[in-house]
């Protein structure tokens, strides 16, 4: 485990990534534990190339943290150009394009916002475009920017939570909170309460102004479809499971639409 002093990037990593051959990332994207930056008892984090930011950008799509899918597609894109003799700062910036939010959460927060109507403040055709043709309009991140797991599994912002664990490690507190000092402007959009939650506490702190987060939507990811199904008005609320609450949904799908509809981009 390397220790650093200042945020790891792709640069500190190239070698190592170079010298793993893609099978060897897709079976273990911690490389044998060379990719490692943290163990806190159960609690490990590993570096994957989802530093860049997007200073332009007007939204940040916020998540929990990148999974273990996340994590590989990230390293075996940087492993791809730094193949092909992209540079780190180019290669960085395509890896986390490329995974960031892949699988079932792209199709989920565009459905999402297209139902809350968000497009239309940017005159987007759809929110889909945020992942391909307009996304020099969005920042993509995560309360917890590298990839985070509990033991072998991915992180879900439980035991201990998110925002508990912001307030417990000063390097992942640090590094969202140097996000929003990049870009007080944009418009943070945290999805599921346990991000909201945890953003709230950078609003608490000063490092984001309250108005600019547009909280209430659930959490992307395809474990969550219920809550999402709900949400979009596609599954009755009589048809709903024990485990969904849909007062809280109610709640947040009003707060967003309303946050939108008063929203002058």
């Amino acid at each position: 485990m390397t220790h650093f002093t200042s945020m790891p990037t792709l640069a500190d990593f190239s070698e190592t990534i170079m010298a793993a051959t893609p099978s060897q990332i897709s079976s273990d994207p911690t490389l044998g534990g060379r990719l490692e930056l943290s163990k806190h008892g159960a609690i490990s984090r590993i570096y994957a190339p989802f530093e860049t930011i997007n200073k332009n950008a007007r939204l940040v799509i916020c998540g929990i943290t990148p999974g273990r899918r996340q994590a590989i597609d990230a390293l075996l894109e940087a492993h791809r150009q730094l193949s092909a003799g992209v540079d780190v700062i180019a290669a960085a910036k395509a890896a986390k394009a490329t995974a960031s939010f892949a699988g079932s959460m792209r199709p989920n927060i565009a459905a999402m916002l297209d139902f809350i109507k968000l497009p239309e403040k940017f005159g987007l055709t759809n929110s889909a475009t945020l992942f391909n043709t307009a996304s020099d309009l969005v920042h993509y991140t995560s309360a917890s920017r590298f990839p985070t797991f509990i033991g072998q599994d991915n992180y879900t912002g439980s035991s201990p939570a998110l925002k508990r664990l912001l307030q417990n490690h000063s390097q992942i507190y640090d590094a969202l909170a140097d996000e929003a000092a990049a870009l007080p402007k944009a418009i943070w959009i945290p999805l599921g309460r346990k991000v909201a939650a945890a953003l709230q506490l950078l609003v608490d702190r000063g490092h984001i102004d309250e108005s600019r987060v547009l909280s209430g939507l659930p959490h992307a990811s395809g474990a969550n479809g219920e809550r999402i199904a709900y949400f979009l008005g596609r599954k009755a609320r009589e048809l709903l499971s024990s485990k969904t609450n849909p007062a809280i949904i109610d709640a947040g799908r009003a707060n967003a639409i309303s946050v939108v509809a008063g929203f002058s981009a």
